[in-house]
């Protein structure tokens, strides 16, 4: 059968132009993601097995569809051995392709598989733990080859659906699309940041009685993080390593990056920082969305 499949594959005269494999460990958003792509108006098949992908990109082409998601993962059993040779004939065959991966730490997805109460596929009659890691090792390859790398550890599913958004909600593919997230260091680094920038050399709000309460999003919080040169510097600093990398990136095939922005609590002084930075690269003409991780958290 799979010989069979991929053979009809490869006389295929044209596919979908646009596909995305949706794939990663079973409790880390995939069906979250989904979701967000069908509202983004792609025709989103779940639970596919790898063998069919070929003939179903080549099928939706003829009733004039041009963007394609199937999440595609474990659930399939044997047959999820063929993804990396379906992926390989849709990459031969249409124009773009992305895969993502979604991964989360061991201890987020226990808890999101107790308060389902569903086990994992690969789980058996042993523990949760020994099914995620049983799924870890045999996807390890495909995380690897993976365009896109999303940790959902700290994401709510409104978050997981702005990055997203963010990846696949435009059409403009020649230019680097930015996602800034805020953060704070005390919740932990977020690991899926292509660049990470450390904001706790400013003065802190926090130590100001009548800015404590509130965040960076709040226009005196902001006012009193950015009227200091250094943050001015920085913030221009900032826009040259973005410049400096951005071509480096896009001739590499990467058109999204994620800049991550840290205080130490995520509330005042990165917030402020992202949003003035998204305001001046939109300035440039540049996609870029913000993300607040850590706000709201004490």
């Amino acid at each position: 059968m799979r010989e069979a499949g991929f053979a009809f594959a490869a006389r295929l005269s044209g596919m979908v132009s646009e596909v995305a494999i949706i794939t990663g460990l079973s409790g880390a958003g995939r069906r979250t993601a989904a979701h967000a792509m069908e509202d983004l108006g792609w025709y989103v098949v779940d639970n596919l097995p790898p063998v069919m992908l070929p003939s179903l990109a080549e099928t939706v082409t003829g009733f004039g569809m041009d963007r394609l998601a199937v999440v595609a993962d474990v659930r399939t059993r044997d047959f999820f051995e063929q993804l990396p040779d379906a992926i390989a004939t849709l990459r031969a065959h249409t124009s773009k392709l992305a895969l993502v991966y979604l991964e989360a730490d061991d201890d987020v997805i226990v808890q999101r598989q107790e308060s389902s109460r569903r086990p994992l596929p690969l789980q058996g009659h042993g523990r949760l733990i020994d099914g995620i890691t049983k799924e870890r090792h045999l996807m390890a390859d495909l995380r690897a080859a993976a365009d896109i790398v999303v940790d959902t550890s700290r994401l709510s599913a409104r978050q997981l659906v702005q990055r997203i958004a963010n990846h696949f909600g435009s059409e403009r593919t020649d230019q680097l699309a930015v996602t800034i997230m805020s953060f704070g260091f005390k919740h932990g680094l977020p690991i899926d940041a292509d660049l990470v920038f450390d904001v706790r050399f400013l003065p802190n709000p926090f130590w100001i009685p009548e800015l404590r309460p509130k965040s960076g999003l709040s226009r005196d919080v902001a006012q009193y993080v950015l009227k200091h040169e250094a943050a001015q510097s920085f913030l221009g600093n900032m826009i040259d390593v973005l410049e400096t990398v951005s071509p480096g990136y896009l001739n590499e095939g990467k058109r999204q990056v994620t800049v991550a922005i840290g205080c130490t609590g995520g509330k005042h002084r990165s917030t402020a920082m992202g949003e003035e930075l998204a305001r001046r690269l939109r300035d440039k003409d540049v996609m870029a969305t913000v993300l607040h991780r850590d706000m709201g958290k004490e």
